[in-house]
């Protein structure tokens, strides 16, 4: 059964891949007019927008470090101490399916179940006092 659903995979893998070939940079950047002008104004100014916010927020995490190095390490630890939270939730929620409703009949999806949510929530704890771990380090000892 694992080799069909493995083989089905690779096929769907093929059948949807595509084949991209060179283009002329001056066609490829008409294109990328003519997309722009399909998108409305307002997303347009919205996206403009959440990349000032993005970058001013960059170059604020590079002033207070000190170096450039260390603002970008500083403002990808954030960014992943807020996405860890949803994705934690998620991978909870799995695992207790894994461990309470699949794992009733055969213990080793219950063991299975409950070694996920042990990694999952390990993980979660990583991602939310790495950020603290690094400020302390870099701010504090690095002076």
């Amino acid at each position: 059964m694992k080799k069909k659903g493995i083989l089905f995979a690779i096929i769907l893998c093929i059948l949807t891949s595509t084949t991209v070939f060179a283009t002329n940079t001056k066609a490829k950047q008409n294109t990328n007019q003519e997309q722009n002008q399909n998108i409305p104004s307002s997303t347009m100014n919205q996206l403009v927008e959440m990349k000032d916010n993005e970058k001013k927020t960059l170059e604020d995490y590079v002033q207070a470090y000190g170096s450039e190095t260390y603002g970008l390490t500083a403002y990808i630890l954030n960014k992943v101490q807020i996405y860890s939270i949803p994705f934690c939730f998620i991978g909870v929620a799995v695992s207790a399916i894994y461990q309470y409703v699949l794992g009733i009949r055969k213990l080793d999806t219950r063991d299975k179940g409950f070694a996920i949510m042990i990694s999952i929530i390990t993980l979660f704890i990583i991602a939310q006092v790495l950020p603290l771990i690094f400020a302390i380090v870099v701010k504090g000892w690095r002076g």
